[in-house]
């Protein structure tokens, strides 16, 4: 939780959004700490993955706030939101097909805001020593594992306070899903904030400092992995499948 002393990073307000006449958010409120993991879990078509989104500016929000160091991102366009210290890794990956490897991570790189971590494309290497390995091969060719290594690296190269996570092991083979469960992990621990949208409880539960369940576009629980854990109703009711 953050500190009563200072601000959030991240402090999302009665946020609202819509698809067309489709209204899809109903007033989300959330905050995350500078050191914290925080877990989107529930059923597709909650909202989990159009929370990022409106964060990101990809959806534009209709109504609430979103603030990240007291700056209001509502409204902004993604670039700007990018260059203010979030970073996104989309479901879709969206790699550039045409780029080899190292360079689709150098088009992610830019200037680090105040206080985020550095990172270098030497460390992205040591996190994913495959993709070292195919450094100069065509993100084409990548395998959707390799695909998701690179996204993650890409997002990280950009040096956020925040990155937003979504779906990050969707369709991966087991040592792949373990491999980018622990790079999750270690980004946490070097000092950057996490908002994770994860479909596999287990991992969700392991990396989380806190979990918000979310149902029909609403937080409808908040709370300790712990505390999720221990509360079967939430669990049947609206994440059971």
């Amino acid at each position: 939780m953050a500190d009563a002393k200072s601000p959030p990073l991240l402090s999302v307000q009665e946020l609202h959004a819509h698809y067309g006449r489709s209204h899809i958010l109903h007033g989300v409120s959330f905050h995350v700490s500078s050191n914290e993991v925080i877990s989107l879990l529930g059923r597709n078509g909650s909202g989990r993955s159009t929370t990022l989104k409106a964060i990101m500016g990809l959806v534009p929000p209709t109504d609430g706030s979103i603030r990240l160091r007291q700056h209001e991102l509502a409204g902004l366009r993604p670039y700007s939101i990018c260059r203010h210290g979030i970073g996104y890794v989309p479901e879709e990956r969206e790699i550039f097909a045409n780029l080899t490897v190292e360079e689709n991570l150098r088009m992610g790189m830019q200037p680090a805001v105040n206080g985020a971590s550095v990172w270098t494309i030497e460390q992205m290497f040591d996190y994913f020593p495959r993709l070292k390995e195919r450094r100069n091969t065509k993100g084409a060719s990548l395998s959707g594992g390799e695909q998701q290594m690179l996204t993650i690296c890409r997002a990280l190269l950009g040096n956020p306070l925040l990155m937003l996570i979504d779906e990050p092991t969707e369709g991966l083979a087991p040592k792949i899903v373990a491999a980018v469960g622990e790079a999750i992990a270690d980004i946490h621990r070097q000092g950057v904030a996490v908002i994770l949208v994860e479909q596999k409880l287990a991992i969700a539960l392991k990396v989380s400092s806190r979990v918000c369940v979310m149902g029909h576009g609403r937080i409808v629980f908040e709370g300790s992995p712990e505390a999720l854990g221990a509360s079967p109703q939430v669990l049947a009711e609206w994440l059971a499948v």
